[in-house]
């Protein structure tokens, strides 16, 4: 269908294009960079994390805060933010994991927006390029005085180029970014999961040692 249009001679005269071309190469790095950050960000938690819990249930609570602040997925730090608020009230324990939670949120969520921008965007430039090159085809035919169908579908196929060139770079970026907003969402809920659960073991494990001193005197 294709092997007779002239691409480049499309995209010369088209400035729409040149746009469509900037926001693909825009949406492919950004898309790249976030591919590799959450890919850094995966780690076994459970397994880590478990240890740290056995840590800081014996006493070692700096170096279960330790153990969990190296850990690669957004659990760890907020596992750590929640050790070392553990001699502190309820109220303050809670606000620290909140502020945990969002500053990971913060983190995973950077950058997304450009591709979200991508996507909702890139489909309305390439409208735009179609009327621009509609406006122009007809133009063109007004001054040549040439209205035949091959000449009329000529114009119309090379506008309607630049809405297909948007969708191929929208497609791609809502996909992405949808996958990457399940990700996050996924992540933040096995951190603050893990989080509470870990707040609740020290709390039980306290609580179990106040009753055993009890006991004893």
């Amino acid at each position: 269908m294709f092997e007779n249009f002239d691409w480049m001679e499309a995209i010369r005269r088209s400035p729409v294009m040149l746009v469509i071309l900037g926001c693909s190469v825009v949406t492919l790095g950004y898309a790249i960079e976030r591919l590799r950050y959450y890919w850094s960000r995966r780690g076994d938690v459970d397994r880590q994390l478990d240890m740290a819990a056995d840590k800081a249930r014996s006493g070692q609570v700096k170096e279960a805060a330790w153990a969990c602040s190296v850990l690669k997925h957004p659990a760890g730090p907020v596992a750590a933010s929640v050790l070392q608020s553990a001699n502190l009230a309820p109220e303050a324990q809670e606000e620290k994991l909140q502020i945990a939670l969002s500053e990971q949120r913060l983190l995973l969520e950077r950058n997304l927006g450009v591709l979200g921008t991508m996507g909702n965007t890139a489909p309305l430039i390439g409208l735009l390029g179609t009327v621009w090159g509609i406006m122009r085809a007809f133009h063109d035919m007004a001054r040549t005085g040439s209205a035949g169908p091959s000449v009329v579908a000529a114009g119309v196929a090379e506008a309607l180029f630049t809405t297909a060139a948007g969708l191929m770079v929208a497609v791609p970026a809502v996909m992405l970014y949808n996958h990457f907003i399940r990700q996050m969402s996924v992540m933040l809920t096995v951190a603050e999961n893990r989080a509470r659960g870990l707040r609740l073991s020290l709390s039980g494990a306290a609580d179990d040692s106040e009753r055993g001193s009890r006991r004893s005197a």
